[in-house]
């Protein structure tokens, strides 16, 4: 794994920047499994659903890299545990000088002053409970202010006294606020709140484009659920579900390598390719390449790296996505009670 990962950010697609900087999105997800004794145990299942008639639930949070769209590291728990807290297991994998994007899920006081700390800038959508504890310091342009963040009184949960106590009692933050207007997008008025404070090297305008982008990450996790399968997982022990997670991980950032590489050789942009056709490809290829003798590999391989770069996604700006389904379900009934009984 460690090999596969340093070869793609070594890829010239990788060095891609925004603005000199790396781009890691952060986002976090939901993941079924088979109800089961060691399951449940590990991974309760809702309180909503009634005994014997839910399924354990795993809490995912994942880092990806904006520029190849790779699954850098992972956080994984019970759905007891909030996506924030699982974000700062990940810290440590994030790079000084990187720029974290994120929704305002991940938007805190404390998250932007720790990850300053260590030279990590943030891009997030202002939280909704922002909307008090901040003082206004400079109009640096239309829609962008800098402010400064007023720390509450109370300890924030996931914190201890001892580390709200080292934060500062306020913190330098950049607001900056656009509209969308573009028919069918769900959120209409946005508000970014960042660390990179220079709004002559980062203009206001970048924000907008940029955090547009952060819906990349929703794809990426469209691709390895429902792509390869893994939105709902079958091992029956945690032990195994652990693997079956890391496996998919894995495979997930084979394919991400090899479109990659087949962008190099077509010589393309990655999100021009289909992840979906990119697996259908590697499916048809593989009995030849398993079969192929040595000297025909290198051949072999570029004739598909060809293919997949064919199968190219059409350019569709602006295409809204509601989250809806078209086919409609049986209408069978829903499971009230253990079907034992």
């Amino acid at each position: 794994r460690d090999s596969l990962m340093t070869r793609i950010q070594q890829s010239p697609m990788a060095q891609r920047l925004w603005y000199g900087r790396r781009v890691t999105v952060v986002d976090g997800t939901g993941l079924s499994m088979p109800d089961t004794v060691a399951n449940q145990q590990h991974y309760p299942q809702s309180k909503a659903s009634k005994p014997g008639c839910g399924f354990p639930e795993m809490r995912v949070v994942a880092l990806f890299s904006l520029a190849t769209g790779a699954l850098l590291h992972y956080a994984h728990s019970s759905r007891k545990v909030h996506e924030r807290t699982l974000f700062r297991r990940l810290w440590d994998h994030v790079e000084s000088g990187d720029v974290v994007l994120a929704d305002r899920g991940f938007c805190s006081f404390a998250d932007y002053y720790f990850l300053l700390q260590r030279g990590i800038d943030s891009v997030m959508r202002l939280h909704a409970r922002r909307s008090a504890g901040v003082r206004t310091v400079k109009r640096l342009g239309p829609g962008d202010t800098l402010v400064q963040w007023v720390k509450t009184k109370p300890t924030p949960k996931g914190l201890t006294k001892q580390q709200w106590a080292v934060l500062p009692d306020v913190l330098d933050v950049r607001h900056i606020a656009f509209t969308i207007e573009i028919p069918g997008f769900r959120s209409q008025s946005i508000t970014i709140a960042t660390t990179l404070l220079d709004h002559r090297r980062y203009p206001a305008r970048a924000f907008a484009e940029l955090y547009r982008r952060r819906w990349m990450v929703e794809l990426y996790f469209r691709d390895i659920k429902t792509s390869l399968g893994m939105d709902v997982l079958r091992c029956k022990t945690p032990t195994m579900i652990h693997k079956e997670l890391a496996m998919h991980v894995i495979a997930y950032n084979l394919i991400r390598a090899t479109m990659l590489q087949a962008a190099r050789w077509a010589e393309q942009e990655p999100e021009q390719i289909s992840f979906k056709g990119t697996v259908q490809t590697i499916r048809q290829w593989a009995p030849l390449l398993a079969l192929a003798a040595p000297h025909q590999t290198e051949t072999l391989r570029n004739t598909m790296f060809t293919s997949i770069a064919r199968d190219t996604l059409p350019s569709r700006p602006n295409r809204c996505e509601p989250r809806a389904r078209k086919r409609r379900p049986k209408n069978y009934q829903l499971l009230n009670k253990p079907r034992r009984q």
